[in-house]
């Protein structure tokens, strides 16, 4: 934990000359509603999450979910971004629920994801395609959009889960992964990738007051390309320099590149700032629950000397 704060105050301290710059050309009615877009955008994610963890057992709160999933977050800024799963992993035992259980939901949620941002992306992906060579490479990604929404299917998930838990030797879930919860939990991650949009679009708005400007379907399309093209670069913390390049990319030929670079970077500033706000906000939540209402159940399995 103290690596992934220390790595977290990296990514603020690293981008603050042009941070600072460009928020001293905006007032605050143009960077808070920006600011604000981003918690409703992080606890989206965290609900398509745990609708999926609360699936493969008994349901855990949303306040103890939110601790695990958003402090387990934190880990996406060490190099390597799988520190982040590690870490939901590890909390989610020491809360009481089995490795195997966060460590499957955690990879549905993955492919909740990829579908979603991928449906989403394809509001820009065709132009980026088009007009930029550098870019083109993307396209490869939409391979895995059938492969995710047949994945998808409560029989598959289900038949995925079954051989997940055989493999990791833990007892199989009680009930069936139902197609309500998979739709419940990409419906939430759409959602979650339009409040991020909304982010991008807010800034973009009170730095080129005035002048032309992408929509709002494009900022959405654009910071849903940007975050999974991150995510594939793993060794990135927390993508680095990918999530810039598609947010660059996409807004240079409307506001300049002067303009769209200080607007990734402030977006990557104020997305830290977010994870770290909400992250304290959910561990305190979840400690004070646990101190008012007890642990919860634990998972078959897992005892109380384990955790």
């Amino acid at each position: 934990m103290v690596a992934v704060v220390v790595a977290a105050g990296y990514a603020l301290w690293s981008n603050h000359v042009v941070v600072q710059e460009t928020l001293a050309e905006l007032s605050w009615v143009d960077w808070l509603p920006s600011l604000l877009a981003l918690p409703v955008a992080i606890l989206l994610s965290t609900w398509s999450w745990q609708l999926l963890v609360d699936e493969l057992g008994e349901p855990i709160g949303v306040a103890r979910g939110a601790q695990i999933f958003l402090v387990g977050q934190l880990g996406k800024y060490l190099p390597g971004s799988v520190w982040a799963y590690v870490l939901q992993i590890e909390l989610g035992r020491r809360a009481g629920l089995a490795r195997a259980r966060i460590f499957t939901a955690t990879l549905f949620s993955l492919a909740v994801a990829v579908v979603a941002a991928l449906l989403a992306g394809s509001l820009v992906l065709p132009g980026f395609v088009r007009d930029y060579d550098a870019l083109r490479g993307l396209v490869w990604l939409y391979l895995l959009l059938p492969i995710g929404l047949v994945c998808l299917h409560p029989r598959i998930l289900q038949r995925l889960v079954g051989i997940g838990f055989t493999i990791l030797r833990r007892p199989q879930p009680d009930h069936p992964v139902r197609a309500r919860a998979v739709a419940l939990s990409l419906f939430a991650a759409l959602a979650s990738y339009s409040f991020f949009g909304l982010h991008l679009w807010l800034l973009v708005r009170g730095v080129a007051a005035g002048g032309d400007q992408p929509g709002l379907l494009v900022a959405i399309g654009t910071m849903a390309i940007a975050m999974i093209s991150g995510l594939f670069f793993f060794l990135l913390p927390s993508g680095a320099g990918v999530r810039e390049l598609i947010i660059v990319t996409a807004l240079a030929p409307t506001i300049g590149s002067g303009q769209a670079i200080a607007i990734a970077a402030v977006s990557r500033v104020l997305i830290v700032v977010a994870d770290l706000l909400t992250a304290a906000a959910a561990a305190g939540l979840g400690w004070w629950e646990q101190r008012r209402y007890g642990p919860i159940p634990h998972d078959q399995g897992v005892e109380d000397d384990e955790v």
